[in-house]
């Protein structure tokens, strides 16, 4: 990334301790955002949800702006993440997807083997996930310097998992067979979705993204040697195309076997969940690269009390330098918005306190 384009962000963000911290530059306190902060615990959110389908939400860049800077002014977060979903790049490619109420994403006509990747496409971005890039566009201009923006995709693995399952899965023995069974055609396919996903997030660091998320939600199901072949190889591609141009977190949940491979694809920050510690996390990912996380979601239904208390006991493990505070996987719907910013506020007042 040229200096010039860092001294533009630098002057333009009135926030820029997610960037600074990304980049190893030591910072006045920790930054603090969320995984899926933008929407379904919001009551805000709830509303727009009764009047607009989940795609018309997506796709309208009005609505993704609003839902993308609701967490900003009602929880405080260190930075916006778009309002979208990992789903739109299937979509883009030419699979029908739907988001059924109350059992997630399905994808009724699924990749089964070689000859259905005829009915697939790498697309032109511009033209297929316009709408993506519009409304990264207008949050930016919302936003107006407050706090960066981040923008995503999910890995080629995770995507692949969806496209041959059909449907959300908790083991996704479907996509598992399909790499083992027919491993010419899932590589193909992993590359078809590596190219679509790297010309989409360069769009969208064009397009106003201060710094780009991967998500390997699926990661965790691999062992080590599958998740290089199937996952990490992928994953290196885009973070290499990207790097340059724009500040990249590499978040695989589960995978924190493959941390050390993880931390030298070159990205700038790697996310972790909950089941590995602090300490090991940074013994195996070394100390250049940002680690984000590891607060268990479930936590947050926890009393307030108790919240800041292990907010703290996190922050402290962590030890200050080089960490984002977040969540280990998404925030769950159910969480109260004020427990929510007791995350927030706790990570804040820490290292205000933390720095003196």
């Amino acid at each position: 990334m040229s200096e010039a384009h860092c001294q533009q962000q630098r002057i333009m963000l009135q926030n820029d301790l997610l960037l600074r911290t990304l980049r190893g530059e030591q910072t006045e306190r920790t930054p603090v955002w969320m995984m899926r902060q933008a929407g379904r615990y919001l009551p805000d959110y709830m509303k727009l949800k009764e009047k607009y389908s989940f795609f018309e939400r997506c796709q309208t860049p009005e609505l993704a702006a609003e839902i993308t800077i609701q967490p900003v002014e009602q929880v405080g977060v260190d930075a916006a993440i778009l309002f979208s979903d990992i789903l739109v790049v299937p979509q883009a490619m030419g699979l029908e997807v739907q988001m059924v109420e109350g059992k997630g994403p399905l994808l009724p006509d699924p990749i089964k083997n070689g000859t259905d990747l005829q009915r697939i496409q790498v697309p032109d971005v511009h033209e297929k996930l316009r709408y993506v890039f519009d409304a990264l566009q207008l949050t930016k201009k919302e936003l107006n310097g407050r706090v960066p923006l981040i923008g995503f995709a999910g890995a080629p693995w995770t995507i692949l998992c969806y496209m041959v399952q059909g449907k959300g899965s908790k083991t996704f023995d479907e996509a598992k067979i399909f790499c083992y069974t027919q491993p010419d055609t899932a590589h193909r396919l992993l590359q078809m979705i590596t190219d679509t996903t790297i010309a989409y997030l360069k769009a969208q660091a064009k397009a106003g993204a201060d710094v780009i998320q991967l998500f390997d939600s699926w990661g965790g199901l691999l062992g080590p040697d599958d998740f290089e072949n199937f996952s990490l190889q992928y994953m290196r591609q885009i973070v290499q195309a990207l790097k340059e141009e724009v500040l990249t977190i590499i978040f695989a949940k589960g995978a924190w076997h493959s941390l050390q491979p993880m931390a030298a694809t070159g990205a700038h920050g790697l996310g972790i969940d909950w089941c590995i510690t602090p300490a090991m996390a940074r013994q195996l990912a070394g100390d250049k690269v940002t680690l984000q996380g590891n607060y268990d979601p479930a936590k947050l239904l926890s009393p307030v009390p108790v919240i800041r208390k292990e907010v703290l006991q996190m922050l402290r493990e962590f030890g200050g330098h080089r960490h984002i505070a977040n969540l280990g996987h998404g925030i769950l719907p159910n969480v109260p918005v004020d427990h929510a910013r007791a995350f927030v506020d706790t990570v804040k007042e820490f290292s205000m306190v933390g720095s003196h």
